[in-house]
């Protein structure tokens, strides 16, 4: 394992302190010190791989912990908070990540014998130990950076054998049931990618329920465990993150922002959003940009 994982990191270590794409498709890298604000984001469906250093994400109050030789599964889209270290040595952190398209998951399942029923309440997102197979998936797959006449050919082949190496594995559910219309997670799915786009809009839980085709009850008690977090409290993390890269980016006033992301209060904005982030939007902002020099 040490011989491949090394190789890994050499392929991966071109990757920049950002999401470093590969010309791979829904395969991309990221090196170093990453920009605070773009730890504190809302991270899409992925399959990601700790190569050197470490990293921590939170949602809600639960906290992962991830290790080299690690990989982690998120499921749904979630507003999550993300801290990267160094190796005891000093070496920077260092990371593969692998977009999940639901279609390609699906097209694999169909291929493969029908598993038991798993949990009927499980968090979005875990992580787990890789295997000497997994990580010879992923090394044919980056290796294809340095063949990129290959790649249209050969990509979808280990996209599916990674994928393949995961649903054998104790996350395997996770990837079942995003590309299982009928499932619990794929359901609660449906709303969290409502809320995501139509963040700044007003709605109640029993429009979200619906939209599940589950009951309020049954909607709330799964929404949460799978997000570690309310409907409520989901659309207001959404607000804030969408809130802070507005402002980041210079495209409106502390006000205007509020009111664009759905806020009725610029007080109350202020108020989560010093709540949330350890400082008012103004000192936040004035902090990152420092920071970010």
């Amino acid at each position: 394992m040490n011989m491949i994982l090394n190789e890994l990191r050499q392929l991966a270590a071109r990757a920049e302190n950002k999401r470093t794409e590969t010309g791979i498709p829904r395969v991309a890298m990221v090196q170093g010190r990453i920009p605070e604000h773009q730890l504190a984001a809302v991270y899409e469906p992925m399959l990601n791989l700790i190569l050197t250093g470490s990293k921590t994400m939170s949602v809600g109050e639960q906290t992962y912990h991830y290790d080299p030789a690690t990989y982690f599964v998120m499921s749904v889209d979630l507003p999550a908070v993300g801290q990267v270290y160094p190796s005891a040595e000093g070496e920077p952190y260092l990371a593969v990540s692998l977009t999940l398209e639901p279609k390609v998951v699906a097209t694999l399942i169909a291929d493969l014998p029908k598993p038991a029923a798993g949990a009927l309440y499980s968090s979005g997102f875990s992580v787990a130990p890789v295997t000497d197979e997994l990580l010879d998936a992923w090394h044919r797959m980056l290796g294809l950076m340095d063949k990129p006449d290959e790649i249209a050919a050969l990509s979808p082949v280990y996209e599916r054998e990674i994928l393949f190496r995961v649903l054998q594995g104790p996350l395997g559910w996770m990837l079942r049931d995003i590309a299982t219309p009928d499932a619990t997670l794929a359901r609660v799915g449906v709303a969290v990618n409502w809320l995501r786009t139509n963040f700044h809009k007003s709605v109640r839980i029993e429009e979200l329920a619906q939209m599940a085709a589950l009951s309020v009850s049954a909607f709330h008690r799964h929404f949460k465990a799978v997000t570690a977090l309310s409907p409520l409290q989901f659309q207001k993390r959404i607000r804030l993150l969408n809130a802070r890269y507005s402002l980041l980016a210079g495209e409106g006033n502390i006000t205007s922002v509020a009111f664009g992301v759905g806020y009725e209060s610029p007080a109350q904005f202020s108020r989560e959003y010093a709540s949330f982030f350890g400082a008012p939007p103004s000192k936040d902002i004035a902090g990152l940009r420092l920071r970010a020099f």
